[in-house]
Protein backbone atom coordinates (compact mmCIF):
# COMPACT_ATOMS: atom_id res chain seq x y z
CA UNK A 1 0.00 0.00 0.00
CA UNK A 2 1.02 3.29 -0.50
CA UNK A 3 0.35 4.66 2.91
CA UNK A 4 2.20 1.96 4.20
CA UNK A 5 5.74 3.44 6.24
CA UNK A 6 5.99 6.46 8.58
CA UNK A 7 4.56 9.66 7.36
CA UNK A 8 7.38 11.95 5.64
CA UNK A 9 10.03 9.12 5.34
CA UNK A 10 9.85 8.63 1.61
CA UNK A 11 12.57 10.33 -0.39
CA UNK A 12 12.27 13.95 -1.39
CA UNK A 13 13.33 15.68 -4.76
CA UNK A 14 14.22 12.60 -7.11
CA UNK A 15 15.87 14.06 -9.99
CA UNK A 16 18.13 12.29 -13.09
CA UNK A 17 20.70 13.29 -15.78
CA UNK A 18 22.06 11.58 -18.39
CA UNK A 19 25.77 12.24 -19.34
CA UNK A 20 27.68 11.16 -22.34
CA UNK A 21 24.13 9.23 -23.71
CA UNK A 22 25.36 6.12 -21.58
CA UNK A 23 25.86 7.55 -18.12
CA UNK A 24 22.72 8.21 -15.81
CA UNK A 25 23.09 9.65 -12.16
CA UNK A 26 19.78 9.73 -9.97
CA UNK A 27 19.85 11.56 -6.51
CA UNK A 28 17.37 12.47 -3.72
CA UNK A 29 17.21 13.90 -0.42
CA UNK A 30 16.49 11.51 2.99
CA UNK A 31 12.70 11.93 4.30
CA UNK A 32 12.78 14.77 6.33
CA UNK A 33 10.88 12.76 9.06
CA UNK A 34 12.96 9.62 8.31
CA UNK A 35 14.88 8.10 11.15
CA UNK A 36 18.69 8.74 11.35
CA UNK A 37 19.50 4.88 10.41
CA UNK A 38 17.25 5.06 6.93
CA UNK A 39 19.06 3.53 4.79
CA UNK A 40 17.46 4.38 0.44
CA UNK A 41 17.80 1.82 -2.20
CA UNK A 42 16.87 2.57 -5.53
CA UNK A 43 15.49 -0.15 -8.20
CA UNK A 44 14.91 0.88 -11.95
CA UNK A 45 13.64 -1.13 -14.75
CA UNK A 46 13.65 0.62 -18.45
CA UNK A 47 11.27 -0.92 -19.99
CA UNK A 48 8.53 -3.54 -19.06
CA UNK A 49 10.83 -6.41 -20.73
CA UNK A 50 13.82 -5.69 -19.04
CA UNK A 51 14.70 -7.20 -15.32
CA UNK A 52 14.55 -4.53 -12.36
CA UNK A 53 18.42 -3.79 -11.51
CA UNK A 54 19.20 -2.22 -8.21
CA UNK A 55 22.07 0.65 -8.07
CA UNK A 56 25.64 -1.24 -8.27
CA UNK A 57 27.03 2.49 -7.45
CA UNK A 58 25.53 4.25 -4.62
CA UNK A 59 26.10 7.89 -3.90
CA UNK A 60 26.51 8.79 -0.27
CA UNK A 61 25.65 11.79 2.41
CA UNK A 62 28.49 12.05 5.07
CA UNK A 63 26.46 10.04 6.91
CA UNK A 64 27.40 7.25 4.68
CA UNK A 65 23.42 7.17 3.58
CA UNK A 66 22.40 6.00 -0.17
CA UNK A 67 21.37 9.88 -1.47
CA UNK A 68 22.29 9.07 -4.98
CA UNK A 69 23.30 6.61 -8.16
CA UNK A 70 25.14 6.45 -11.02
CA UNK A 71 24.44 4.43 -13.92
CA UNK A 72 26.92 3.17 -16.70
CA UNK A 73 26.01 1.78 -20.02
CA UNK A 74 22.64 3.45 -19.77
CA UNK A 75 20.44 2.36 -22.93
CA UNK A 76 17.28 5.15 -23.59
CA UNK A 77 14.49 3.56 -24.90
CA UNK A 78 11.20 5.16 -25.86
CA UNK A 79 9.21 4.18 -22.94
CA UNK A 80 9.03 5.31 -19.51
CA UNK A 81 11.40 3.74 -17.17
CA UNK A 82 10.20 2.78 -13.76
CA UNK A 83 11.96 3.83 -10.52
CA UNK A 84 11.56 2.65 -7.06
CA UNK A 85 13.31 4.04 -3.93
CA UNK A 86 12.38 2.00 -0.82
CA UNK A 87 14.36 2.61 2.70
CA UNK A 88 14.70 0.13 5.63
CA UNK A 89 15.23 0.98 9.21
CA UNK A 90 15.52 -0.49 12.34
CA UNK A 91 12.91 1.99 14.42
CA UNK A 92 9.93 2.14 11.49
CA UNK A 93 8.07 1.29 8.45
CA UNK A 94 9.85 3.35 5.65
CA UNK A 95 7.37 5.11 2.42
CA UNK A 96 8.68 4.05 -0.20
CA UNK A 97 9.08 6.36 -4.03
CA UNK A 98 8.14 5.56 -7.31
CA UNK A 99 8.12 7.09 -10.76
CA UNK A 100 7.99 6.51 -14.38
CA UNK A 101 10.27 8.67 -16.37
CA UNK A 102 10.84 9.37 -20.47
CA UNK A 103 14.63 9.11 -20.11
CA UNK A 104 14.78 10.49 -24.01
CA UNK A 105 12.94 13.89 -22.24
CA UNK A 106 15.70 14.41 -19.26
Amino acid sequence: PVSAGMKGSAIENFSCVIYNIFLMNCTWQAGRDAPADTQYFLYWQNSRDEEEMECQLYIKDENCRNVGCIFQNVSIGMEKAYFLVNGSSKDSLIQFYDEYIDLYKI
